[in-house]
């Protein structure tokens, strides 16, 4: 698929993934199947995974002491009824002004190679996230809020994922 549209991009992935996952099970009632994508919107630019080392070192001087948007797309199907209901959230992420000594120590850590944008809030590249603008949990990979409002599309509640609720 071909876009420059991010938002457009993460949530396509994450409807292939959970299209993915739903085409290997029963249609059974009360199935729910959630699928999630992350990418990184920056100068122009939609980030996924970096290519390699040198990739992500390239995009740490890019995005130093500046900020991009992180979107993920959120794509949820009810097996039994084959419904289904999708959204994007989107946070902006500041980045801290990092040193080259910085970049290439937290590259060598392997972290970034393998997540949207070359970064994680939630392990050592949290060290070099500033401040966000909106959920956290968008950034880690799944909005709660989101979900929830995914959720009560199909009228299920958290409570009822909880097993403390049957309305």
């Amino acid at each position: 698929m071909k876009t420059d549209d991010a938002a457009e991009l993460c949530l396509t992935l994450a409807r292939m993934k959970a299209q993915a996952v739903a085409a290997d099970l029963p249609k059974e009632e009360g199935t729910l199947i959630l699928g999630c994508d992350s990418v990184l919107a920056f100068d122009g630019e939609i980030l996924g995974k970096p290519s390699g080392e040198d990739d992500a070192k390239a995009r740490w001087r890019a995005m130093r002491g500046r900020a991009g948007v992180l979107h993920t797309g959120h794509h949820l199907i009810d097996q039994g009824s084959g419904q289904n209901a999708e959204a994007v959230g989107s946070t902006i992420v500041h980045f801290a002004d990092v040193s080259d000594a910085e970049i290439e120590a937290y590259v060598a850590t392997g972290e970034p190679l393998y997540v949207a944008g070359a970064f994680t809030i939630d392990g050592r590249g949290g060290f070099f996230v500033e401040r966000i603008e909106g959920d956290h949990g968008n950034v880690v990979g799944l909005s709660l809020p989101l979900l929830r409002r995914l959720l009560m599309k199909f009228e299920v509640s958290v409570g009822q994922l909880w097993g403390k609720s049957t309305s």
